[in-house]
């Protein structure tokens, strides 16, 4: 087993034209460790072991710390706490506090940032080369004004870019923006840029260190990267110049998004709208300039990466699990008070059964603020066998109108009949099928179970656009009978 930075050597070597033979002399493994991982297409993120990670000695301190900091910025700079001054405070005032100096001096470290460096070359930048930096707008979602980050990927050679919406600045959202792109050009860009962005990786001591989901985003698609300083602007001044520029042409105003995945396949289409004009300098059309960028792209891998990550939660009485500190989604009645496998993406979060099914589905939501997700569909059978609960109900609530005012008044014998018909279908056709099924055959108010099934079969077997077949032609059968003829 070789770890992950020697398996993105192998796939960059193996993009280079070197076989499993000579990639194995060169990195001086084993010919058949080697073929193993020249052979996998597939590097997207195993589900992980359940390992709930533990509590710091130094948690319960933080704030202490921050404030002491805090403090500083009003005294004489020769005063200031140094990390081994900390320490001895925490151990005067807080007797009960076992932490070493090595535990205070990283974290006092990661609270200072490091003084900014200025710079003025101007670099040079190859057909293919891209940049890459998120940026911040406001967006309507959900009917409510919320900030979010957008993904801003810009190729200076050609100065064409695009721009990709997200709830926050995560590496699922960077990885998902980024092969929204790639897919849409139609290669993988041989180099690409970045400041020192905690979705990719840090740069610490000079040395370059990446988180695993990108690394195996890498060895996937077979690009390099190069992390910058970002407080160097000339490093990366294009895309920085392109966060501004598309967010004034594409985000003003305001955008109302009611279906992210959607309004950001829309956004590609609208950011090449804009490469008809020509290049400030080179004045030609960016948009020519952009076939010299997908000449110098890589092909695209023929797996496609799946940008998710997962991490194991505890669910509560209710079957809710609660993930990235203030959101709370449902998984269904049945997994109550146990851990299961939540797969996070960058618009979706889903619960997984310990099987790798999918119990429930819900969008994925950002910020601070608490937000609380049921999946009225993984309530359907327990609720037929609790019809009292219907009028309390998320799949009361998440109902249409007409449905829900219709079901109000069955008796609870018949609505239990229903709600089952309706789990069975569900659970034969998926729910969109069965919602349209049982509220055509609750409109026609006849025998609802029988006509929900048989509109369940007719649409799944030839949709909803094909019109009803024909009946018989009765007017020629009367001319018949009139003739004598049976």
């Amino acid at each position: 087993m070789i770890d992950m930075a020697q398996q993105t050597e192998i796939k960059a070597l193996q993009h280079q034209g070197f076989g499993p033979s000579a990639i194995a002399a060169r990195l001086d493994l084993d010919r058949k460790t080697v073929r193993k991982y020249w052979a996998q297409d597939d590097f997207s993120p195993p589900p992980p072991p359940v390992r709930p990670p533990g509590p710091s000695k130094l948690d319960p301190y933080h704030a202490v710390i921050q404030q002491w900091l805090a403090d500083d910025a009003r005294t004489f700079h020769k005063q200031h706490h140094t990390a081994q001054r900390i320490l001895e405070r925490l151990r005067g005032e807080y007797p009960e506090f076992a932490g070493s100096y090595a535990l205070v001096q990283r974290y006092v470290k990661s609270l200072r940032t490091p003084a900014p460096t200025t710079g003025t070359l101007e670099l040079v930048w190859h057909p293919g080369e891209c940049q890459v930096d998120f940026g911040t707008a406001e967006a309507v979602m959900d009917g409510v004004p919320q900030t979010c980050k957008y993904l801003t990927v810009s190729f200076p050679h050609s100065n064409a870019g695009y721009l990709q919406l997200f709830g926050g600045e995560t590496a699922e959202c960077l990885l998902t923006g980024l092969q929204a792109v790639f897919e849409r050009l139609g290669g993988v860009p041989p180099r690409l840029i970045f400041d020192n962005a905690s979705a990719v990786g840090r740069k610490v001591a000079g040395a370059v260190r990446l988180t695993d989901l990108f690394q195996r985003f890498q060895a996937h698609d077979g690009f390099t990267v190069t992390l910058c300083n970002p407080y160097s602007g000339y490093e990366k001044g294009h895309v920085e110049n392109k966060v501004g520029y598309l967010r004034r042409h594409l985000l003003v105003p305001r955008p109302d998004v009611a279906d992210l995945p959607a309004f950001n396949q829309a956004l590609l289409a609208r950011c090449e709208a804009d490469w008809h004009r020509p290049h400030y300098k080179k004045h030609t059309p960016l948009a020519t300039l952009v076939r010299d960028d997908q000449a110098a792209l890589g092909p695209l891998p023929r797996a496609r990466f799946d940008p998710v990550r997962y991490v194991a939660v505890r669910t509560d009485g209710y079957g809710k699990f609660g993930w990235d500190g203030a959101h709370y989604d449902s998984t269904a009645p049945e997994y109550t008070r146990q851990t299961v496998i939540v797969q996070v993406g960058a618009y979706t979060v889903v619960a997984l059964a310990p099987d790798g099914t999918v119990v429930a589905t819900h969008r994925r939501r950002f910020g601070s603020r608490r937000t609380d997700s049921v999946d009225p569909r993984t309530q359907l059978a327990r609720l037929a066998q609790n019809p009292g609960a219907w009028g309390n109900s998320a799949v009361r609530e998440e109902a249409p109108a007409d449905l829900r005012t219709r079901l109000d008044t069955y008796a609870r014998d018949e609505l239990r009949a229903i709600l089952r018909t309706w789990a069975t279908l569900q659970g034969q056709y998926g729910a969109a099928i069965a919602l349209q099924a049982l509220t055509d055959a609750v409109a026609r108010g006849r025998n609802v179970r029988a006509d929900a099934a048989i509109v369940a079969a007719r649409l799944a077997t030839w949709g909803p656009d094909r019109p009803a077949d024909p009946g018989p032609d009765l007017a020629a059968y009367d001319t018949l009978l009139t003739r004598g003829v049976t």
